[in-house]
């Protein structure tokens, strides 16, 4: 029982690790700041340790998840990383569908919580 609980929560991980990287692949604002280098020619490299920290920050969290504080992340991240202020609405879509779902951190993994973002995600999501 205990294998079958740990290779839930090893799938539930790379759903969530999976999800957060289909998020950012469409996010309009993130696209054009990699794009045109706004963060500089490593710009590609900052958008994946941008995702990894947000993996890292959403699976390792013990307490419930706050909005405001996943939003500033962004705000500071696309600020000092990419030299841009968003001001587009996007950055609450993308904090919103990551907390909608209820990803989970250290609490209870549910893979197929994961599952459903990430197909969610692959069918409706596109920021313009």
């Amino acid at each position: 029982m205990d294998t079958i609980n740990r290779e839930t929560e090893t799938l539930s991980r790379i759903r969530l690790q999976e999800s957060i990287i289909l998020l950012l692949s469409r996010w309009y604002a993130l696209q054009m700041a990699i794009k045109n280098q706004w963060g500089g020619c490593d710009s590609l490299q900052k958008s994946h340790q941008l995702a990894s920290h947000l993996f890292s920050w959403l699976s390792k969290s013990n307490a419930p998840i706050r909005i405001e504080d996943l939003e500033n992340l962004l705000y500071e991240s696309m600020l000092l990383t990419f030299n841009t202020e968003i001001e587009d609405g996007s950055i609450e879509q993308v904090c919103d569908l990551l907390t909608t779902f209820d990803l989970p951190g250290a609490r209870e993994i549910e893979l197929q919580g994961n599952d459903y973002l990430y197909l969610y995600i692959a069918k409706h999501i596109s920021f313009n």
